[in-house]
């Protein structure tokens, strides 16, 4: 639309200036060689434009001839970078759709069409073909091509961190990433990564200059930088608190001052203090952060803030921190273990139960286990709260990316991650055993299981049932012999609770024997007029014959001793112990009865 404009204003000018003319008439002469020329005002005018338009179009004729075999060129390879762009461009949407062959395939036709070294993505298209294939090796050693090239080396530098990333190699990856953080700070990869090593090397100040650097080019916002400026001055704090206190209370001072609500820096701060004499400024410090969150670590360097004082003196301490943050479980168990260590057990008690019904968790009932042992030494009752310890909600602790620990750490040590510790309660929990003497105390998540006491071995020789009882697939065979044994008395074993015993599928008979044996009674055994369907049996009972896929033999009736002996009555309803082979009542040469269940006690 413009070039139309700048067309017809020039066509409008010269139709003004002929109409012009043309109002105001006129003649033009000219003499040349002799001769008198008269034409005009208009026509003249006409003359000179038609002059004038020739020239220009006789130039621009020449021109074309002269510059044709440029412009040809030119337009040739104006066409193949155009092929070039193209095929690059489906390249790139190729590779980042995942097709590894049509990738493969467009970096080719790059390549022929483009040249790699004018163009940077064609490089960057082959590395990116590579990685699709596969074929990591020769993706890094094109990242490491690029490293050479100034407007490419940030481009070999990312793509060498992200494989040692993906090979899991962090000290690689972070090396890279600082090495791009020199050249770009900006980048935020680069100095996140940088910090990450920076901060696990110990580097603290180098690790502050960088978090200016994030702040200054706007990577992070302002809070995020003084949280983490914090940390680092917290573990800077606590690395030189042993060896530098003064400058150990100046790091930490200037974190708590950055982060009230960063427990390790108002603790650190404070036993910095301590070990410089300045109990009051510490104390203060102490009970501000208590305020803000009643923390077990905040408790404990408030109550013991003098290595000297008594038991009084830190119970005395406890309960100034409890009217600080009344009605609070854990004010209730510092002041719990502080009673318990001066010997106040009715008052570590009534605080360990407060604590429970504010908040029921392992730590009170824990505490409330060692009180029982201190003051009375019931273990019972001690197993009692140990047990309620192991099914109750467990206690915060200190865990990063899942990892639990018992001391709070700058960076999280799966992750490296800069302010990754939380103070919170676990997500799992473990199964435990608390073992105490010979006896154990374990989670049961259903039903409890019944323990069976411990019973004195008999005096008495005990038999194993496959010599005591006469399986019923060895009925046919004899019987080895035995020598006799004098008669002991045989203290019969209580039987187990909750234990399935099969009814006896015989009946027995007492039988009378005669005055002139033995007094002891002797049993006859036959079979019972109707089977039984099969019940469940213990483990060690002895399997029946149709189990094995072996026929029943027919049962032997046994006659008895004495034939004129009469049988007593049937005893129902009561268990008859089972002849011991040493009994003298038994005739050890009569042949062996055919049985089916016995009932065993």
């Amino acid at each position: 639309m413009i070039r139309i404009l700048f067309f017809l204003v020039p066509v409008f000018a010269l139709g003004i200036a002929f109409a012009w003319l043309a109002e105001r008439p006129g003649d033009l002469t000219v003499t040349f060689g002799g001769y008198q020329y008269q034409v005009s005002l208009f026509v003249a005018a006409l003359l000179v434009t038609a002059l004038v338009a020739a020239i220009m179009l006789a130039w621009w004729l020449l021109k074309s001839i002269w510059t044709s075999p440029h412009a040809v060129s030119g337009h040739f390879r104006k066409r193949r970078r155009e092929r070039g762009y193209e095929a690059l461009s489906a390249g790139m949407i190729a590779a980042g759709a995942g097709d590894p062959i049509l990738a493969r395939r467009k970096k080719k036709e790059a390549m022929k069409l483009l040249s790699s070294d004018r163009e940077p993505l064609v490089a960057l298209l082959d590395a990116q073909a590579s990685l699709l294939e596969g074929d990591h090796p020769a993706a890094r050693s094109k990242f490491e091509a690029m490293l050479e090239k100034p407007d490419m080396k940030l481009l070999g530098l990312r793509g060498l961190y992200l494989e040692a990333e993906r090979v899991g190699d962090r000290q690689v990856a972070r090396h890279y990433a600082e090495r791009a953080a020199e050249t770009a700070p900006q980048l935020a990869w680069a100095s996140g990564a940088a910090l990450e090593e920076k901060t696990e090397a110990g580097d603290w100040d180098g690790a502050l200059r960088l978090i200016d650097t994030q702040k200054s080019t706007q990577q992070i916002d302002r809070e995020t930088a003084e949280r983490r400026k914090a940390v680092l001055l917290t573990a800077r704090a606590m690395e030189l608190l042993d060896a530098e206190p003064v400058q150990a209370k100046n790091a930490a001072l200037e974190a708590n001052r950055l982060a009230p609500d960063l427990v390790p820096a108002a603790v650190t701060a404070a036993k910095a203090l301590f070990r410089l004499d300045d109990l009051r400024k510490g104390a203060k410090i102490l009970e501000a952060a208590w305020k803000r969150q009643a923390h077990p670590e905040i408790a404990d360097a408030y109550v013991n803030a003098r290595l000297g004082d008594s038991t009084i003196d830190r119970l005395a301490r406890a309960k100034k921190l409890q009217a600080l943050k009344q009605n609070n479980p854990e004010a209730a168990l510092t002041v719990a273990r502080a009673a318990l260590a001066a010997g106040d057990y009715t008052l570590a008690r009534e605080q360990a139960e407060a604590a429970i019904r504010q908040e029921p968790r392992e730590g009170a009932y824990l505490v409330l286990a060692d009180i029982e042992e201190a003051d009375t030494g019931d273990q019972g009752r001690v197993r009692q709260w140990l047990g309620k310890a192991l099914r109750a909600s467990r206690d915060p602790v200190w865990v990063a990316d899942g990892q639990v620990s018992e001391h709070w750490a700058p960076m999280s040590p799966v992750t490296g991650r800069l302010d990754a510790y939380e103070w919170r309660a676990p997500v799992e929990r473990l199964g435990q055993v608390i073992e105490a003497g010979d006896e154990a105390l374990a989670i049961v998540p259903s039903l409890p299981v019944p323990v069976e006491p411990k019973a004195e071995k008999p005096k008495a020789p005990v038999f194993e049932r496959q010599d005591d009882i006469l399986d019923i697939d060895e009925a046919s065979e004899p019987v080895p012999e035995r020598k006799p044994e004098p008669a002991k008395p045989v203290v019969a074993a209580e039987p187990l609770k909750d234990t399935v015993v099969p009814e006896p599928a015989v009946e027995a008979k007492q039988i009378e024997p005669a005055a002139d044996l033995t007094d002891k009674p002797a049993l006859e055994i036959k079979p019972a007029p109707k089977a039984e369907p099969a019940r469940p049996v213990p483990a060690n009972d002895v399997k029946a014959p149709t189990e094995t896929g072996e026929k029943r033999p027919k049962p032997v009736e046994q006659k008895p001793l004495v034939p004129d002996a009469e049988p007593v009555d049937e005893i129902e309803d009561e268990p008859v112990k089972a002849p011991i082979p040493d009994d003298p009542g038994v005739d050890e040469n009569e042949k062996p009865q055919a049985e089916s269940r016995f009932k065993l006690f």
